[in-house]
């Protein structure tokens, strides 16, 4: 099996104090040799300078960045600024995504779709930028159907993007079911799971909630019955998120993109259990 490609997201500080988490977090990281380390962009470009500012400084730190970009809000000349940006700060990797509309923002921008974006980055920079876009194995929670789903990503793939990475999931055959799927559409480029490691399962649950993401039945029974236990919970949620991470690779996903939530432990831990990384 060769080795895995581990890739980690962030999400950019709002407060000094955060910003001091993410600097421990990410130096810990380094242990792991990741391939890129993403920052996610908020809904309609929100924390839009905030994670210009993250990027840049992770960016001066020698740091391989590949930022968020969600088209969402966004004119196409605000995007071609962005891009321009990025470019003159030799950054070469980007996660191009759709986004979702703040609440009370009305005017949805010139690009409604992340296909449209994929599109606009290659005119605009050719293949200077390696593109990553999302992938949902159990469904989009907005789409009409997994069907039609699948078909929308096998547009955003065709567009020009190189990479997928997918919103997280705890059920493997969804992964490789969809990975089947996408290849029947002429999708042959690698899509990477994304691991959401558990330390809370409220916040679990309520993340799950607001993205669709499911949280199989005999999971939930098991956090349950453990209460405020939450060294417990922690333990479980360590020991369910390694058991698929070893399947996932055993299975041939091309690596792992760990949404750390700015915090190191949990992420080295399953990589310590995996064998990744040189801890």
């Amino acid at each position: 099996m060769n080795k895995p490609e581990l890739s980690i997201e962030f999400f950019p500080p709002q407060t000094q104090e955060g910003a001091g988490k993410l600097k421990v977090a990410l130096e810990r990281l380094t242990a792991l040799e990741s391939e890129f380390y993403s920052v996610t962009y908020g809904a309609g470009g929100t924390t839009r300078e905030r994670t210009f500012n993250a990027v840049n400084q992770m960016v001066s730190e020698g740091y391989t960045v590949a930022p968020h970009l969600s088209c969402v809000g966004s004119s196409r000349d605000e995007v071609r600024e962005i891009l321009y940006r990025y470019r003159q700060e030799r950054i070469s990797r980007i996660v191009a995504i759709r986004g979702d509309l703040p609440s009370g923002m009305v005017n949805r921008g010139e690009l409604r779709h992340a296909d449209e974006l994929v599109s606009l980055i290659r005119q605009e920079t050719g293949e200077h930028f390696r593109i990553y876009v999302a992938a949902y194995p159990e469904c989009h929670p907005q789409s009409a159907d997994a069907a039609a789903d699948l078909r929308y990503f096998a547009r955003k793939m065709a567009a020009g993007a190189n990479c997928a990475i997918t919103q997280y999931f705890y059920n493997a055959d969804a992964y490789f079911y969809y990975v089947d799927e996408a290849s029947k559409l002429g999708v042959k480029a690698p899509i990477i799971p994304g691991v959401l490691p558990i330390i809370s399962y409220g916040r679990l649950a309520r993340f799950s909630e607001n993205c669709g993401a499911e949280i199989p039945l005999w999971m939930r029974k098991r956090f349950e019955q453990f209460g405020d236990d939450s060294d417990a919970v922690k333990e479980l949620g360590m020991d369910i998120v390694t058991s698929l991470c070893e399947r996932l690779l055993q299975g041939g996903a091309p690596g792992l993109h760990f949404y750390c939530m700015n915090q190191a432990t949990a992420t080295l831990e399953i990589c310590r259990r995996l064998g990744l990384g040189r801890q």
